[in-house]
């Protein structure tokens, strides 16, 4: 009898530690199978690639990983390169790194390397994205928007992701840039699917598409919105919007949380190491 294969995504906020004890991090070194990883590093949404990329091989083999190396298209015709394919179908981890999603989707989705990735899945490597690597990594995904509490009409955009979270829209450095309402209006306008925000320093390991983990040291926020009431399809632009009946999830590290039935599994208590940092810590970028 064949041994089934489990998937993992490590989706994170954007802005995890790298420096001290890199509990995100280390874990996804750990899924990609520690000592043994073999991890493809894809920079292309950074301004800074090269340094997004050292900085990454760095921290991956300070944890121990065996092999790190990169994978950055110049352009969707690079995305066909099949030394770059390959590079992803002998992958034991791939990881996304934060910048533009937009970049992102202009030259991988839909690519030969889109296609590697989504195999490499599909096979039990795990794929991770921090930033716009986690936007990315939904069937829509949110590429453009203004930040504010207030859910409002048309202040986001969706575009189209690599699909490995295909019932989810995922949206990062959620409470650190006030990302409450877009996400709000976003699943206002496709109730079908559900909201998910991410904080800096934090991930949601999703496991066989549907249980979900937090760790790290914010929290993931789930909006459920499919029973709720809205105006959006009359609202004017940039109008405060109608959303009412709307469940949400507020998820600290320790949550298990059943993404298909939309449900709590489980809480232990847990007590992450609390970080305030400062903006200039991490670089720039629009995801």
């Amino acid at each position: 009898m064949a041994q089934s294969v489990h998937t993992s995504l490590l989706v994170i906020g954007g802005a995890e530690d790298k420096a001290g004890r890199a509990t995100v991090l280390r874990r996804f070194v750990r899924l990609a199978g520690g000592r043994k990883a073999r991890i493809v590093v894809i920079p292309t949404a950074s301004s800074l690639a090269q340094e997004a990329l050292e900085t990454y091989a760095g921290v991956f083999g300070r944890l121990g990983a065996a092999q790190v190396v990169a994978v950055d298209p110049a352009s969707r015709r690079d995305a066909g390169s099949e030394a770059l394919v390959q590079a992803i179908e002998h992958a034991t981890g791939v990881f996304m790194t934060g910048g533009n999603q937009l970049k992102l989707s202009q030259r991988l989705v839909g690519t030969p390397l889109a296609d590697a990735v989504s195999r490499a899945h599909a096979r039990g490597a795990v794929v991770a994205g921090t930033s716009a690597g986690a936007s990315i990594m939904s069937r829509f995904m949110i590429s453009l928007g203004a930040d504010g509490v207030t859910p409002r009409q048309r202040t986001g955009q969706l575009t189209s992701g690599l699909g490995l979270l295909p019932d989810v829209i995922v949206d990062q450095h959620f409470d650190q840039r006030a990302r409450y309402g877009r996400l709000m209006s976003m699943v206002a306008g496709s109730p079908n699917l559900l909201g998910m925000g991410i904080d800096e320093d934090t991930a949601a390991e999703i496991r066989d598409g549907r249980n979900l983990t937090v760790l790290g040291t914010g929290a993931v926020f789930i909006v459920d919105a499919r029973t709720a009431v809205s105006n959006i399809a009359e609202a004017r632009r940039h109008a405060p919007l109608l959303i009412s009946g709307a469940v949400v999830h507020s998820l600290p590290t320790g949550t298990t949380f059943d993404l298909h039935t939309a449900q709590l599994i489980g809480f232990v208590e847990k007590r992450p190491d609390l970080r305030i940092k400062a903006a200039s810590e991490e670089p720039a970028d629009t995801g």
